[in-house]
């Protein structure tokens, strides 16, 4: 039988528990100053959202992160706004507060791109969009970027090791450490402590003991089913 990917509810509400759960991690909250607004991202769909006091205000199309660098899926804040960053970021950035990584909400150079999973993980709009929604929204406005926890689950998991980042990093380092193996902040950064913790695992497991997360460790880890 096709090994098939958990489903994606399940993993919907187990990033939002890694967000809350994870040492060193926490869900974004809204300030008292950015009641009115949030915003919600749909990578599946390149849409993102903009709620006005819980009423959708405003709809955008985006482009997002490709399978290899996917747009990370969880809770988030905004936590910096900032002005001409380069041709790349368009006129307009909108920093998160993503615990591996610089991901943004910001315009581009390459206009062709939105709709499509083409980027490093930002979130990137029309420059037009990129520079009303600068205006419209404040720093600490909550934005949700919904989706599987492992990227689309219509191309193959990636294969993980020492130097990559993302909600599956993460993902594997809460698993890890749900079984005793690690002990460190599940951050989403593929270091050497986790690779360490993954070695055991793969011994105690009689995998491989490479540091790499392969389709076998995923389904040791009760990944795939």
């Amino acid at each position: 039988m096709k090994r098939k990917i958990l489903t994606r509810a399940w993993y919907i509400l187990l990033g939002l528990v890694i967000i809350l759960s994870c040492s060193g991690i926490q869900a974004a909250e809204a300030s008292p100053d950015s009641p009115l607004f949030e915003i919600e991202v749909y990578p599946a769909d390149h849409r993102l959202l903009v709620f006005k006091e819980g009423q959708k205000w405003k709809e955008y199309h985006v482009a997002v992160g490709n399978p290899s660098t996917p747009t990370p899926v969880g809770e988030y804040m905004i936590i910096y706004k900032g002005k001409n960053w380069g041709r790349a970021f368009g006129p307009r950035w909108l920093g998160l507060n993503v615990p591996w990584g610089i991901y943004g909400i910001h315009g581009t150079n390459k206009p062709y791109s939105i709709g499509q999973h083409l980027s490093h993980g930002c979130i990137r709009m029309h420059n037009r969009d990129v520079l009303e929604l600068y205006d419209m929204v404040p720093v600490h406005t909550k934005v949700t970027i919904y989706g599987h926890v492992l990227g689309d689950t219509n191309h193959e998991l990636r294969d993980l090791a020492q130097g990559d980042v993302g909600s599956d990093v993460q993902l594997i380092q809460f698993r890890l450490k749900s079984a005793g193996y690690y002990n460190g902040i599940c951050n989403g950064k593929f270091r050497a402590d986790t690779a360490e913790a993954l070695r055991r695992f793969q011994r105690d497991h009689h995998l491989l003991q490479n540091g790499v997360v392969s389709n076998k460790v995923y389904e040791v880890l009760g990944l795939l089913e």
